[in-house]
């Protein structure tokens, strides 16, 4: 199935290939790459950039992020990690952004003997699957970082955990995405069935619960950002993420003076500020790294990360709807995993084919063989997700609308997640 149709219907001029719901990383990327590679491509948010990448840390840390009993997700965040590189370079290239792509590596730091030997119990995870975790001694960590507190009692080193600015990767990808073709609606999608494309990918963040019926919740994050003192370069190179005292923090440090520090863990819609959040995070922070109680306080935000039922993101064909394709719920890790989901979705969109790496994260892993009946199709038809992955329509090709017939309301503007 060719990835588009030869010849144009009358009246069908300025139907889209494919339309994209949501524009934050996810949704912006698999725009680009659609679009670069020749179809006709639009994207519906009303507020680009403006859900929790807006506030994300923007840490690309498949070793650091990687917990027990999460190996596949684990994989995929490997995967992702690898094209990092590559996709940065071309990215830059056709955008004229700069990302603020940083290699350094991260430190995994515990304050006390017991943050220490709960570290210890998951760097031991991680080495066991075959992950780069290098342990060091206090005086190891202090030659790295010399600012490190005194009391920090050990530590690690994920070499290959990086980091990229999302303030800068978001207008990057929009500018990339125009510039490839793709064609921004600065406007809500309601209902799905108010799209006509041959291919309809839900990347709506928390947005995509309502638009598909998939288990897709709110997990509400609290950010802080800082400012070294008269906007000189932060006293650390090193993205810096441990335990002190029992309070997980991460520190990631920005050329220009910026340094993020995050991040609460809520099961919470609200994107409200808490007074007992900032105490939390600013005393763990300054506990790791002392020197930050001299830094100005420069911004307190909060956003929704997408969780799913296993904190794995939601990938692929709605079971019994092969042409509306899902691209949501990546939780913490929206920013590690924008090039491989990208990359597969565009893939899937364009050969009507799934990439093995798609098969455990496919949505039928929620809803059974059949879909929800929030579109009016018949909840007993068989469509397992393989069955429906096979039969998603190469876009520009015959295949079938992916409007639907949904008639539930939803916000679009993509809540992605973040690091």
């Amino acid at each position: 199935m060719s990835a588009r149709s030869t010849s144009t219907q009358a009246g069908d001029v300025a139907r889209a290939d494919v339309a994209v719901v949501g524009a934050g990383p996810i949704g912006l990327a698999v725009a680009w790459r659609c679009a670069a590679r020749g179809l006709r491509v639009t994207v519906h948010d009303p507020a680009p950039g403006s859900g929790a990448s807006a506030v994300a840390a923007g840490m690309l840390a498949p070793v650091s992020e990687a917990y027990f009993g999460e190996r596949e997700l684990t994989g995929l965040l490997v995967e992702s990690a690898a094209r990092w590189p590559a996709f940065a370079a071309e990215l830059t290239e056709a955008s004229g952004v700069e990302l603020g792509y940083r290699t350094e590596g991260t430190l995994l730091v515990g304050l006390t003997a017991d943050d220490l030997a709960e570290a210890r119990r998951l760097w031991a995870y991680q080495q066991e699957i075959g992950l780069p975790v290098t342990p060091l001694r206090p005086s190891e960590l202090r030659d790295r970082e010399p600012a490190l507190a005194p009391r920090v009692r050990g530590g690690a080193f994920a070499a290959t955990d990086h980091q990229v600015d999302p303030r800068l990767l978001l207008p990057a990808l929009r500018i990339a995405a125009e510039r490839a073709g793709a064609v921004l609606v600065p406007g809500p999608v309601r209902t799905l069935a108010d799209l006509d494309a041959a291919v309809t990918v839900v990347a709506a963040g928390c947005g995509a619960a309502a638009l598909t019926g998939l288990p897709v919740r709110p997990v509400k994050g609290q950010v802080l950002r800082l400012r070294a003192p008269g906007g000189a370069t932060p006293g650390f190179r090193h993205v810096i993420r441990g335990y002190a005292d029992g309070e997980s923090v991460y520190l990631v440090p920005r050329s220009g003076g910026e340094v993020v520090v995050g991040a609460t863990v809520e099961e919470r819609r609200d994107t409200d500020v808490s007074a007992g959040a900032v105490l939390r995070l600013l005393r763990a922070a300054v506990d790791v790294l002392p020197e930050l109680a001299e830094y100005d306080l420069v911004e307190t935000a909060a956003g929704l990360r997408p969780g799913t039922p296993d904190n794995a993101p939601i990938l692929g064909p709605l079971p019994g709807r092969p042409g509306v394709l899902a691209a949501t719920g990546h939780h913490r890790h929206g920013i590690v995993l924008t090039p491989v989901t990208a990359d597969l979705i565009a893939d899937l969109v364009t050969t009507g084919r799934p990439d093995p790496l798609l098969a455990p994260f496919r949505p039928d892993r929620f809803t059974g063989p059949a879909a929800p009946d929030s579109a009016g199709s018949d909840p007993t038809a068989p469509a397992t997700g393989a069955a429906a992955a096979d039969a998603v329509p190469a876009a520009g090709g015959a295949g079938v609308s992916a409007a639907g017939d949904d008639d539930v309301a939803a916000r679009t503007s993509e809540e992605d997640p973040w690091n």
